[in-house]
């Protein structure tokens, strides 16, 4: 009896390229580092999330030779047939499970004595993340302290504010616990897997636990910050956009990218309260001083500003293309503060006045940026382009000049140290550098070989808290500079003696009302002006004036 083709076809199709067929060979060659539930173990996950942006050529082309400088071997010992049958069951839904058990059980301890640091300020000490190598570099200055594998970091490096327990967290849910002890020793602690697909972290202002925005499975997951241990877990119903830390308050707050909530979690107990949001809030900030949310949609194409504590929104902006918020930079020039943000896709940064809010400007830039940054110590915004162009924007007049910190080799992502005298680099390329510059003179003091180094996080510059301490040194150059001294007496006592001596009260009453205040103070005349300084300027200068008296 003849067969007929169709029928054949089918045939062939069950026997030789069924899913099961292909899982048989994904568990032979691929599981043992991909995880069985293909969630990844040692090797990311290969799930919708991660393998959308891959055409099928491109994963055979993997399989079949490898990806250089990972642990990704080539399977040249494999038929073109097989890998055709991976890569089906690789585009195969699978059920996938991530609970607080296996985050428990996924727990790995660092076994490895602590380095020598010597470590001479916490503030300057920056994190660099070598891509191309999956490593982290520890540097204070120019200097590189430590350097230690850890892969597929994403969504910021955040820390205790003792500057002495480091989280790390990379896509794919490993989150790396860096300890630094009483004898100036560092290295990896701790890591663990808490979660399969990981937005962001954050950590409560006491310190005491991790808050983990999962994308896979949809959870907020609450981790004991010294043990890394799972304390609660809070189901959510959406894809989380990014959980932020609030430090003047017992709260956290996180949106979604697909619903329009904003969810505010109480960090005493954890419960949540979701407030209701105009559309979905895809890609936000807090502001330096914990008042307001400042969010964007990349459908919606403006920018949102809600009032973080009656959550009423007080601005909306329009735009031509969403905003790369968690990429702004914010500054204080002339009694204004103001922020400057990149756009998807966009040849220019866009600037805003906040709190009087308002849009200022668009400035071209003369390419796709990704980045902007500043600091009290430059008179630029530090940008990037998609080039090999680090475009300077001088903050006064938005003037620009050009540098360019490695010809024909593409620049990206500017970091400063703590005080602001040095600037980091990175020249994305497998042959690239990190490039450590003076950030006054505009020249290059040292530069590292680097296999694609992308981000860099230092320790005061990740932490909101000293934003308002960074707002108070530009606050202190326009207004205290010709009477007033940091460290030194002037014409006036130095900040660190008004520190030492004065309590806060009697700095506020000092510098709003001088004529009544200065008989209290013990000085027989009065030869300083009042300042009628905002909410937002009166604290900013406080607690500058009072980190002069931190040890």
């Amino acid at each position: 009896m003849r067969v007929p083709a169709a029928a054949l076809v089918l045939l062939f199709s069950i026997l030789f390229l069924s899913p099961v067929v292909g899982e048989e060979l994904y568990n032979k060659y691929c599981a043992s580092c991909h995880h069985p539930q293909k969630i990844g173990i040692s090797a990311p996950p290969l799930i919708p999330e991660t393998l959308n942006r891959y055409k099928d050529e491109d994963l055979k082309k993997i399989i079949r030779e490898g990806l250089p400088s990972t642990q990704m071997p080539s399977f040249k010992n494999l038929t073109d047939e097989e890998i055709n049958r991976i890569v089906r069951f690789l585009r195969e839904d699978i059920a996938y499970n991530w609970s607080p058990s296996d985050i428990q059980n996924s727990k790995v301890v660092i076994e490895e004595k602590p380095k020598p640091l010597q470590i001479k300020n916490i503030k300057n000490l920056t994190f660099v993340v070598e891509r191309g190598n999956n490593k982290i570099w520890l540097m204070e200055d120019s200097d590189i302290l430590d350097k230690f594998e850890f892969p597929n970091v994403h969504g910021g490096i955040k820390y205790t504010l003792d500057g002495k327990n480091f989280y790390i967290p990379a896509r794919d849910g490993w989150i790396a616990y860096y300890r630094i002890n009483e004898k100036n020793e560092g290295g990896l602690h701790s890591k663990v897997r808490s979660c399969i697909y990981l937005r962001n972290i954050a950590l409560t202002n006491d310190g005491k636990y991790l808050i983990v925005g999962c994308i896979l499975p949809q959870t907020i997951e609450i981790l004991d910050a010294k043990t890394l241990i799972p304390f609660k877990e809070i189901k959510v119903e959406g894809k989380i956009s990014a959980v932020y830390d609030l430090y003047k308050e017992n709260k956290a707050i996180f949106t979604f990218r697909d619903k329009p909530q904003i969810g505010v979690i109480n960090t005493l107990d954890f419960s949540i309260a979701y407030k209701k949001s105009v559309e979905p809030v895809e890609d936000f900030f807090i502001d330096p001083f914990d008042k307001f949310l400042v969010g964007t949609s990349r459908q919606g194409k403006k920018l949102v500003v809600y009032d973080l504590e009656k959550f009423s929104l007080v601005f909306e902006g329009s735009m031509e293309s969403m905003p790369h918020l968690f990429s702004a930079s914010y500054w204080y020039k002339n009694g204004k503060f103001y922020f400057a943000t990149p756009h998807v896709g966009k040849t220019y940064i866009s600037v805003w006045q906040m709190y009087d809010w308002k849009f200022i400007k668009n400035v071209d830039i003369g390419g796709i940026g990704y980045f902007v940054k500043t600091h009290p110590a430059t008179d630029y915004l530090w940008v990037d382009n998609s080039t090999d162009q680090l475009v300077l924007i001088n903050k006064n007049d938005f003037s620009k000049k050009i540098i360019y910190p490695e010809k024909g080799k593409k620049f990206t992502h500017t970091e400063f140290n703590g005080d602001g005298k040095l600037v980091y680099l990175s020249i994305y390329d497998k042959d690239g550098f990190l490039i450590v510059y003076d950030t006054y003179s505009l020249r290059e003091i040292k530069r590292y070989p680097a296999n694609q180094p992308v981000g860099k996080y230092n320790f005061v510059n990740k932490s909101r808290n000293f934003y308002p301490e960074l707002f108070g040194e530009e606050i202190f150059k326009e207004k205290c500079w010709g009477c007033h001294h940091q460290t030194q007496e002037a014409f006036g006592p130095s900040f660190k003696e008004i520190a030492k001596k004065r309590t806060e009260s009697q700095i506020i009453a000092q510098i709003l009302d001088p004529k009544n205040s200065y008989k209290l103070l013990g000085y027989k005349r009065n030869s300083m002006p009042a300042f009628n300084f905002n909410e937002y300027e009166l604290e900013a200068v406080v607690k500058y004036i009072k980190s002069f008296g931190v040890k």
